[in-house]
């Protein structure tokens, strides 16, 4: 039976993965990284030593060239029960086992990150929370929510409680996405639309898509300009769904009234990216997970799987349709 020795915890920004699982049962030497390890090239450097990774999320890619340079890894355990980052088919060809874990269910963490960035955005909080600490006083005007129109892209798991949570704000809500069934739009209180007019008549536009081909690019030059130039985006899903380029240039030119993002195409968001001087925009790193409800889920099932992949059977598998 295979025995941890060297375990390393990824993207440990907090500094606190320690503090949510009994490391110490496992009797192996645990190492966390509190910084991004950067590149493929980075990645093999810091971890051809350990024997089990442990991944936060999709913030490290293992693809098969980077797999094949880790000679001593043989499990690779994943925050969340899939993650595209990871070549699931190519690891178990090189005889390393990939494990998920649970999460927080239903994604409440997630919703409520999204109506935190849809409030920030239409009542200035942040704006409002400088001016209050530099001297100034009521600066802005919100907006109302009540009786405008959300438009939710993608009305599954996330999208559904994102909804209700609209409809309980008095908003009109519409839904698409390319397999949403009408009847369960409606039994949900949510009117079924196009693609084209949730996007000319929403004043809110939020995200809840997984990413895949199909989704990379779903929003893009000719999307953003069907918003009202009032109309707000939020995207707490992946980055790439929505194209950045065009999303900066429609901030700049005020084509769109502002975009909320807790995800972006590059992660960490890197300190010349141009939306971090775009206008008009809430952003926040990622936080839609960053719960202690996640945290105590995701480690307490990583240290669960690390003990039953050493005891010779391993369990929450990913499957080559979990990865990328």
């Amino acid at each position: 039976m295979p025995q941890p020795r060297r375990i390393a915890l990824l993207d440990d920004y907090q500094q606190v993965a320690a503090s949510y699982a009994d490391w110490d049962a496992l009797g192996a030497e645990v190492t966390s990284f509190t910084g991004h390890l950067g590149g493929p090239d980075d990645v093999v450097a810091a971890l051809e030593p350990f024997d089990v990774v442990v991944a936060m999320r999709e913030r490290t890619a293992f693809p098969a060239d980077v797999l094949a340079r880790l000679p001593h890894l043989g499990l690779l355990v994943t925050t969340g029960p899939a993650n595209v980052a990871i070549d699931v088919a190519a690891a178990r060809e090189r005889g390393i086992t990939v494990s998920g874990t649970g999460g927080v269910s239903p994604s409440t963490p997630t919703v409520e990150m999204t109506w935190g960035l849809i409030l920030a955005l239409a009542r200035h909080i942040p704006a409002e929370d400088r001016a209050v600490r530099e001297g100034r006083w009521q600066h802005t005007v919100g907006r109302d929510l009540a009786g405008r129109r959300l438009g939710v892209v993608g009305l599954g798991g996330l999208g559904a409680p994102v909804a209700t949570v609209g409809l309980a704000f008095g908003m009109d809500v519409v839904a698409w996405s390319r397999h949403l069934d009408p009847d369960d739009a409606r039994a949900l209180g949510v009117t079924p639309v196009g693609k084209d007019e949730l996007l000319a008549t929403a004043d809110v536009v939020t995200i809840h898509l997984k990413l895949s081909e199909r989704t990379t690019g779903l929003l893009g030059r000719d999307d953003l300009a069907r918003m009202k130039p009032t109309a707000l985006l939020v995207n707490t899903s992946r980055g790439p769904i929505v194209d950045e380029d065009a999303l900066v240039e429609a901030l700049h030119a005020g084509t769109i009234g502002g975009a909320g993002l807790d995800v972006f195409g590059t992660e960490p968001l890197p300190a010349d990216a141009p939306l971090r001087t775009a206008p008009r925009t809430v952003l926040t790193p990622h936080l839609g997970y960053v719960t202690e409800g996640s945290y105590a889920v995701f480690y307490r099932d990583a240290v669960e799987d690390i003990r039953a992949w050493a005891d010779g059977a391993p369990i929450r598998e990913l499957g080559p349709e979990d990865g990328g």
